[in-house]
């Protein structure tokens, strides 16, 4: 079962995605957030408290299919959206402009990423819960990166909610079923 959870920031959606693997014997949570200041550094922590400590820990952003294992009966990747902005920046580097052939490459790697990922769960039978940001419904952004990132990952979440069973919207705390 392949599950999407999307929502604003602070919406709730990590702590309802989490709710949803409650029932599996053994769960690996794909952390894609990498620490580089103490504000991610307290964020991680935050979530690190909230999880169950039996719950095992993948963190990274590629390759992420390499996971899926016999030992683990859920898997939570926490979040597309991070992971996204990972790739996006490792390929464009300090680009200030971003013409149509490079958004699609850091497309198609993100989306590349998550659809084996999902090709894997599918394969193996295993539940997969992902969350991400839902991050269009802001004003245009004045910023060309920030501009080329909410397009980017507009289209990558409709990508990969096409390829979910469900998908959920979290609204203050509340999960809508969407799909």
């Amino acid at each position: 079962m392949i599950t999407l959870v999307t929502g604003g920031a602070r919406s709730g959606k990590s702590s309802f995605a989490e709710s949803l693997l409650k029932d599996e014997s053994s769960v690996l949570y794909m952390a894609t957030a990498r620490v580089e200041d103490k504000e991610m550094e307290d964020r991680v922590a935050k979530h690190q408290e909230r999880r169950p400590s039996t719950w095992g820990l993948f963190e990274g952003d590629r390759n992420l299919s390499e996971e899926i294992q016999e030992n683990y009966s859920g898997y939570l990747l926490d979040c597309l959206t991070v992971l996204s902005s990972n790739h996006m920046f490792d390929i464009t580097e300090d680009r200030e402009t971003f013409p149509p052939e490079i958004m699609k490459e850091v497309e198609d790697s993100i989306f590349g990423e998550v659809e084996a990922l999902i090709k894997k769960a599918n394969e193996k039978e295993k539940n997969l819960v992902i969350v991400t940001n839902e991050i269009g419904d802001a004003p245009v952004p004045m910023y060309a990166v920030t501009r080329a990132f909410r397009d980017i990952q507009g289209r990558v979440n409709q990508r990969v909610a096409r390829l979910a069973d469900l998908v959920y919207l979290v609204v203050c705390g509340i999960p809508v079923k969407i799909k």
